[in-house]
């Protein structure tokens, strides 16, 4: 920190960064202020080429927009120039060792965690397969009952009851469990149970990517439910579309067999295989199949 307490105090407005480029050279009519900033040797370099006056205009120009933070990579010396103006704009200037690739790389994946739009959805999330299963439905119907038969059959636990989502980029979703409440499980006539610590430490994970939304309904013999899977339904989350999966709920069914089953058609759709696409296509070429040969027959007068 080479500027003590100075700007400390700023809020960061989001995870953008970058280098000032051309705006110490004095082209500015592309420049956007509101970013952290970073300096590499490149910059500094230039800054250190320029006669005093020069320097001092270039800087005067870079602190005329509003940013909060300035970093300095590969331990260089700064300008005293610079430390005067941050002062005085009450901008922090903060060194680091690291080179300015290296720097990037730490920083903004930081970055994009921290600004991540993020949301809290009532359900439980379990990795099947390496596919991530949200299990959302009315409270009672038996999320957490289901994810503990798939811990149970050798799948892992996610987060059960709070999954705190976040979005990385434009269409990852990232769940994982409330930090107090971390792989602990609620099972009613039960309690509290933390399944670590009893199944071992590979029935669980930190996070997953959240794939498929699996919700789970009370059976009603008058609903009309997806019968061939060609008509999918889908579900947004923080702007993102996933696909859903209804599943009612009826005595006798067994709702972990057909998690896994979710969870494995979704690998095969990932990697082109739709099997409810294909046999509606076997069955149309059929039935084209046949409408020619009675169309032949039909125009067989010998």
């Amino acid at each position: 920190m080479l500027t003590g307490e100075c700007g400390l105090a700023r809020a960061l407005p989001g995870s953008e960064m970058s280098s000032p480029g051309l705006v110490l050279a004095g082209f500015t009519p592309r420049f956007l202020g509101g970013r952290l900033y970073v300096l590499g040797q490149t910059e500094i370099e230039y800054l250190d080429s320029l006669a005093e006056v020069g320097r001092h205009q270039a800087l005067e120009t870079l602190f005329s927009y509003e940013f909060p933070c300035l970093f300095v990579t590969k331990g260089l010396a700064v300008p005293p120039e610079l430390l005067e103006l941050a002062a005085a704009h009450d901008v922090a200037v903060i060194r680091t060792s690291l080179k300015t690739a290296a720097f990037y790389q730490r920083m903004r994946p930081f970055l994009e965690d921290s600004f991540a739009p993020r949301t809290v959805i009532h359900g439980s999330l379990a990795d099947v397969y390496g596919v991530g299963l949200l299990f959302v439905g009315r409270s009672g119907i038996g999320k957490s009952e289901l994810v503990l038969d798939l811990v149970e059959r050798g799948h892992r636990l996610v987060a059960d009851d709070l999954v705190d989502v976040r979005r990385l980029g434009h269409d990852v979703l990232i769940g994982r469990g409330h930090e107090r409440a971390r792989h602990f499980m609620e099972i009613r006539g039960v309690g509290l149970i933390d399944v670590g610590a009893l199944f071992g430490i590979r029935a669980v994970r930190q996070q997953k990517r959240i794939e498929v939304v699996v919700q789970l309904e009370d059976w009603d013999s008058a609903a009309a439910y997806d019968r061939t899977g060609l008509d999918g339904q889908t579900m947004e989350i923080l702007d993102t579309v996933l696909p859903k999966v209804v599943v009612p709920l009826n005595p006798g069914k067994n709702i972990t067999v057909v998690s896994e089953v979710v969870a494995m058609r979704h690998l095969l759709r990932f990697s082109g295989v739709d099997s409810a696409k294909d046999f509606n296509e076997r069955l149309i070429h059929q039935m084209q199949q046949q409408r020619a040969i009675r169309d032949y027959l039909v125009e067989d007068y010998e």
